[in-house]
């Protein structure tokens, strides 16, 4: 018996490590497919929508997919634009780091403090870092060069919309088949109000950090704000880095501290009132996922696909959590999912 637990346990690690490589290779697909499965819950409500206004579905979905194609096609471009007018200006700001270093000690009164900007500013290497930041643009945002296969995979997932109950129904006795199809229509009406809220908080705070860096006058305040605006995606962490890089950008600018200063203040109030005060009241009760689990899945993710994984990890395992919550029998593996 313990013999067997053992071969059980060791099969289940190599599944996970195999499965994880084979996830890995296989990203240039099913990322613009998990992509489109996102997208489609918060395009369901739409599709309802009109179909409730007796627009045919055809051409509904022909709507929906041309206002998508348009809104993806124009963010990304804008913000490849805007990240590469960035990355060529990057080492510019290279002087006015170093001046801001080099009068901090005078300004806090630290004249205990010897230090030499100089020798951090040769340790970072800034013409590096504004390559490697426009290097960095391409992989980032190969989904504009997948825009066409999510359009595809979101063409089949929306026009099957509404199947899956006939198929249901076809398969199961009547009480077995309103039973699970209670279950999906629960599951589905949950992870869609869960991406919809979060998208739309997460539109509002990366709005709000565009209009806040453009009336500060601060640079590639469009790149900042969309940078928000997918960090929002990633708990705690994302909306720390969505933070401070705009700070330091306006330290670095201004070559002082105080626009800096005020700007972190009015971007903390913002991101605090929408995400923990206006979002948890739209969501009602909240998923309450693990912190461990959060960075586990964030450090998987992250190693499986980049930077997209991180902003996919999240949205995913709250998608699995809601999933579980709806099947008795896997509750318990909501629980541990909890806090």
């Amino acid at each position: 018996m313990e013999g067997n637990k053992i071969l059980t346990f060791s099969s289940l690690i190599i599944a996970i490590f195999m499965g994880g490589i084979i996830v890995r290779l296989a990203k240039p697909v099913l990322f613009p497919f998990f992509l489109a499965i996102f997208l489609s819950f918060i395009l369901s409500p739409v599709l309802d929508f009109l179909t409730r206004l007796k627009i045919p579905k055809t051409v509904s979905i022909i709507f929906i997919l041309l206002v998508t194609f348009f809104v993806l096609y124009l963010l990304g471009a804008l913000f490849y634009s805007s990240g590469k007018a960035f990355a060529s200006e990057f080492p510019k700001y290279g002087q006015k780091m170093n001046s801001l270093l080099e009068s901090l000690p005078e300004k806090f009164k630290f004249s205990w403090f010897k230090w030499d900007p100089s020798t951090l500013l040769g340790s970072l290497d800034i013409n590096k870092i504004g390559s490697f930041i426009l290097s960095s643009l391409g992989p980032f945002f190969s989904f504009i060069s997948n825009l066409f296969l999510i359009l595809i995979f979101l063409i089949f997932i929306l026009a099957g919309r509404g199947k899956a109950r006939i198929k249901i129904e076809n398969s199961f006795s009547r009480a077995r088949a309103t039973k699970v199809i209670s279950v999906i229509e629960k599951i589905d009406s949950q992870i869609q109000r869960y991406l919809a809220i979060k998208t739309v908080v997460s539109l509002i705070i990366g709005f709000l950090t565009t209009i806040i860096l453009v009336v500060f006058g601060v640079n590639f305040a469009v790149v900042f704000g969309f940078l928000t605006f997918l960090l929002n995606y990633i708990p705690t962490i994302g909306s720390v880095i969505s933070t401070l890089l705009p700070v330091v950008m306006a330290a670095i600018q201004f070559e002082s501290l105080w626009p800096a200063f005020w700007i972190l203040i009015i971007l903390v109030v913002v991101d605090n009132i929408l995400a923990n005060f206006v979002e948890p009241k739209l969501m009602g009760q909240g998923l309450g996922l693990s912190p461990l689990l959060v960075l586990f899945s964030l450090f998987f993710w992250g190693w499986l696909w980049g930077i997209a994984g991180m902003i996919l990890a999240v949205p995913l395992i709250a998608i699995i959590k809601i999933i579980l919550s709806n099947i008795p029998s896997l509750r318990f593996i909501e629980a541990l999912m909890s806090k």
